[in-house]
């Protein structure tokens, strides 16, 4: 079973690009738990590649589609990404607005399931908190939500798998606080990356793991 993550640095996180497919290539991530777990159960049953990269928006993830995952043609792909399309805006503005995020997106599921149509996807709802990064502009940052609806709309519109992240990091943030979860609003930090491994592990276990 070989399962490919594609997304920006919340699926990076500090992987080593230097190491192709090797334990420094999993990132301090959600990437790294969701490894462990399921190489741990099976050490001959999964191959998993961490193919995020930070800063990524959807275009950049569409210029680098065929590189970093139809040749290597995963049995799963899971897509994260959306918060650096609005992020990018806000900071220099370079960010995709909604329609063409949507556009963009649709090409790339349309592109890879004609490229590879026996591969299951998994989209990722991309989220945000309050943090040191975001709480000056939270209302534009809020926009995300607007993006995440499009990304759950196209997993029904292609028949995939949506992974809502959203709502459950807003819970846990009521429980203890915001920055326990996601460091700055955005990238999680342990207890953040492990709530998202677990989320998509429930996921993988009841949906695709037959």
């Amino acid at each position: 079973m070989k399962i490919l993550f594609f997304g920006d640095s919340i699926t990076d996180a500090g992987r080593n690009k230097e190491h192709d497919h090797a334990i420094y290539d999993y990132g301090h991530g959600f990437v790294k738990f969701i490894a462990g777990e399921l190489i741990a159960s099976d050490p001959t049953k999964y191959e998993i590649y961490n193919r995020g990269i930070s800063g990524n928006r959807i275009v950049d993830l569409y210029a680098r589609i065929k590189a970093d995952v139809w040749n290597l043609e995963p049995d799963v792909l899971s897509i994260l990404i959306g918060i650096n399309d609005i992020w990018h805006e806000i900071g220099n503005k370079n960010g995709v607005d909604i329609v063409r995020f949507e556009k963009m997106y649709r090409i790339l599921l349309e592109d890879t399931i004609a490229r590879l149509p026996n591969v299951k996807i998994i989209l990722c709802e991309p989220f945000v908190l309050a943090g040191t990064a975001t709480y000056e502009r939270m209302s534009e940052f809020l926009e995300v939500k607007q993006y995440a609806k499009v990304v759950e709309k196209l997993a029904k519109e292609f028949g995939l798998y949506f992974l809502p992240l959203q709502e459950k990091l807003e819970q846990a943030a009521l429980k203890y606080s915001p920055e326990l979860y996601l460091a700055d609003g955005v990238h999680p930090n342990t207890a953040g990356a492990k709530l998202i491994a677990d989320e998509w592990l429930t996921l993988y276990k009841k949906e695709l793991d037959k």
